[in-house]
């Protein structure tokens, strides 16, 4: 199970800088969302960038005993930041904005928050 989890730590960092990367390239503007929806989206880089670092740093360490302390601050960061983005998106109703948008919107809810407990159960171990 370590090894699925140092994976699954290294594609998620990796998914992250993607995203980071699209959103501030080519731009997710939807004439669809609420106005202050940028807004919102603009307070997550920072977190997200000590997320995806953290990540990388348990990636990196994955033979060593630090791997479990990494792991266990990106589990909390991640099930945060994934509550952090569900509590906003149901009480502005951005899974209903489209299909696409919605699916999106609860897979990374879903992941933040299950891959986050995730971590934490085999951090535990």
């Amino acid at each position: 199970m370590q090894k699925t989890t140092y994976t699954l730590q290294l594609l998620t960092a990796i998914g992250l800088i993607l995203f980071w990367t699209a959103f501030f390239t080519i731009g997710f503007e939807n004439p669809d969302y609420p106005t202050y929806y940028t807004k919102f989206e603009h307070s997550f880089p920072l977190p997200d960038s000590f997320l995806c670092i953290v990540l990388l740093m348990a990636f990196f360490n994955r033979n060593n005993i630090q791997w479990k302390n990494y792991t266990l601050v990106a589990a909390g960061a991640m099930i945060f930041l994934g509550l952090c983005d569900f509590s906003f998106n149901i009480m502005n109703g951005m899974y209903t904005v489209g299909v696409a948008d919605g699916i999106m919107n609860a897979f990374i809810n879903i992941w933040c928050v299950g891959f986050g407990a995730w971590q934490i159960k085999v951090a535990m171990k």
